[in-house]
């Protein structure tokens, strides 16, 4: 997989790149250009008191071939503690752009300058069933690079060939219990990183735009 592919595959979302997600929307269950856990899980109940967010989806275009820049959070967080995630957060008001946003966090999470990310595309918002809608911003990473992730939110910070996630046969269908209800999910289990959830499907997102 190579930058130019990439780049151009990307192309068409750059139109809605500083554009913020589209709260109405999804608030009127206009679901058509949307990703969620609702595909995956349609039994579960979809909220509309959405809050907006954006995470990076960093490629690390090394010469050997892509790589994935994910972080493993924080075990001691109260939310989604421990598990293997994108840099980002929530839209504040003071930023100017979904793409802002996950710029700013991801130089807040794993201290990587924004200026070292070159912003090549947008994925499909994603609606998550714990309220949140979220935009995907793909930057481009060129190594080398420095990292000083912020303990109190990031454990680690690790890579993973961007072939591995464009492979099917790395694609799985999981469900698990929470809280006596039985949850559907994508998940990706790369060694003893267990991807799952939203991140794995902004990833199967990715794939559907890079395949051939």
């Amino acid at each position: 997989m190579t930058r130019d592919r990439v780049t151009s595959r990307l192309a068409r979302s750059l139109e809605r790149l500083h554009a913020p997600p589209d709260l109405a929307a999804a608030r009127a269950k206009r679901l058509e250009g949307f990703r969620g856990d609702f595909q995956t899980d349609p039994n579960r109940p979809l909220r509309d008191d959405f809050r907006v967010a954006a995470v990076l989806v960093p490629l690390v275009d090394r010469p050997e071939g892509m790589s994935v820049l994910l972080t493993l959070r924080n075990s001691s967080l109260p939310h989604h503690a421990g598990q293997i995630s994108f840099p980002g957060g929530r839209i504040e008001a003071t930023d100017t752009s979904a793409a802002d946003t996950a710029l700013r966090e991801t130089e807040e999470e794993i201290g990587l300058p924004r200026q070292s990310i070159e912003i090549v595309g947008r994925l499909d918002d994603y609606i998550t069933g714990t309220g949140f809608l979220v935009a995907p911003i793909v930057g481009l990473i060129r190594p080398p690079y420095t990292l000083a992730p912020d303990p109190s939110e990031v454990e680690a910070v690790f890579e993973v060939p961007l072939a591995f996630f464009l492979d099917p046969a790395n694609h799985r269908r999981e469900s698990r219990m929470f809280n006596g209800v039985e949850r559907r999910f994508y998940a990706m289990p790369y060694g003893d990183k267990y991807i799952w959830g939203v991140t794995a499907a902004m990833l199967m997102n990715l794939y559907d735009l890079l395949r051939d």
